[in-house]
């Protein structure tokens, strides 16, 4: 019995993360150290629960070679400083320690609802004008696009709590309702409707739904080759690994994105490195499929390009971002939808919230065809709703590093960047 104990102890120990968070040795960072027993998608739980709390990656030294994963990353807070919260840096502590165990809490009585399709203008007017018919309070939504496609995830709840879980002709009628709104455009091929009483993590799940649509495939609407992702991959001589390099600007969860779109496509990353200077990101993968092996074709370096560029580019916010505080009320998306669509507006980009009795909502929008809006027009729309209620929080940024190109070679370095993350792990000492 007693052998028994200690076995299990063992055993909750190997697969329980060690973290170490280190204030001291980095300026202008704080220091978050990881050390696990290796497997699949565990990079990504990591990434995960640092951007959920809304921290910035700066750098970050990954190793997972052999049994083992140890990850060093480099974080502040959205305004650029060290953690010093002792509250914060405890919750740091603990959500990395458990990620093995990770689960999302189930929010009784909530249907999700995963639309894809294609985008135009006044298409979310329509589906929130859907949704208020069938008397659906929006308790969360978040909508992307990119390259032409939409996808969006909904949580709703009846008015009449239980109401809508238990109707199952109702959401029939609605799923059919939202699948015809989707196929206007004689989208009928990739029109697609989704109901689910699950709750799942909304990226994560934003970034599947886009990549089964294929969206990586279809031709960007605005061509915006200067400011694009630049990706490269190429092969590793060293230990048959596929190398691949990204150089970007440089933004919130951006790994978190990069590190999505490889698991998605079932690669995993032994070694990698990020850096951050001046508003641009410079990151390095060494990878291979789940099966050991490297990537092999032409055809396939440029599929992981294209599946790369498009994960980092659907999270891009395009035009002018609103946002809207109010009382929330019945049919307020479905109102402020339909006035965004009569003044020709397009929303890029949206997240939707609500309280008890309050709604926050992010919108970013353009005019119909992707071009800045027209800051008369968004004027009028505030009036309508009231300038304290809908206000401009920012205006599109000019990309001062235009035509930036990268500077790294055709191959790197395995050994070299091995030795870099065993220093920043603080298993060996430098002697430069």
């Amino acid at each position: 019995m007693e052998w028994s104990d200690e076995y299990e102890k063992l055993l909750f120990r190997m697969s329980t993360p060690s973290v170490v968070i280190d204030n001291t040795s980095c300026a202008n960072a704080t220091r978050v150290m990881v050390d696990s027993a290796r497997k699949h998608g565990i990079l990504l739980e990591a990434v995960q629960v640092l951007t959920d709390m809304n921290l910035s990656i700066k750098k970050a030294y990954i190793s997972s070679d052999g049994r083992w994963f140890m990850d060093v990353f480099h974080v502040t807070d959205i305004n650029g400083e060290k953690i010093t919260d002792d509250s914060v840096l405890k919750c740091i502590e603990k959500s990395l320690g458990t990620i093995h165990y990770g689960k999302l809490k189930c929010i009784e009585g909530l249907t999700a609802l995963e639309l894809t399709g294609t985008d135009r203008v006044g298409l979310l007017s329509e589906v929130f004008a859907v949704l208020s018919n069938f008397e659906c309070n929006v308790v969360e939504a978040n909508v992307w696009t990119h390259n032409g496609r939409i996808a969006s995830l909904i949580y709703v709840k009846d008015i009449d709590p239980g109401s809508l879980i238990e109707d199952s002709n109702k959401i029939d009628r609605m799923e059919e309702m939202l699948r015809n709104v989707l196929e206007r455009d004689n989208d009928i091929r990739s029109a697609r409707t989704l109901v689910s009483m699950a709750v799942t993590h909304t990226e994560r799940r934003l970034h599947q739904m886009m990549f089964a649509d294929l969206d990586y495939e279809r031709k960007p609407i605005i061509e915006t080759s200067d400011d694009r992702p630049v990706v490269g991959v190429h092969d590793s001589l060293e230990k048959g690994y596929s190398a691949v390099h990204v150089q970007c600007k440089d933004r919130t969860k951006l790994l978190f994105d990069v590190v999505c779109a490889l698991t998605d496509m079932q690669y995993v990353v032994f070694h990698a490195t990020v850096n951050t200077s001046r508003h641009r990101a410079s990151l390095e993968f060494f990878i291979r499929h789940t099966d050991g092996t490297p990537i092999t074709s032409e055809a396939e370096k440029q599929h992981v390009i294209l599946c790369l560029r498009a994960a980092i580019e659907r999270r891009a916010s395009q035009g002018v971002k609103l946002e809207l505080c109010t009382p929330d009320r019945q049919g307020l998306l479905a109102n402020i939808m339909r006035t965004f669509r009569e003044n020709g507006l397009n929303v890029t980009r949206a997240e939707i919230s609500t309280t008890t009795s309050e709604a926050l909502n992010v919108f970013y929008v353009t005019d119909a065809i992707g071009n800045p809006c027209d800051p008369k027009i968004i004027e009028s729309v505030q009036q309508k709703f009231g300038l304290n209620e809908l206000k401009v929080k920012e205006f599109p940024s000019i990309d001062h590093q235009k035509g930036h190109k990268p500077t790294w070679g055709a191959t790197a370095s395995l050994g070299n960047l091995v030795r870099k993350n065993l220093y920043n792990l603080g298993l060996i000492n430098s002697h430069s």
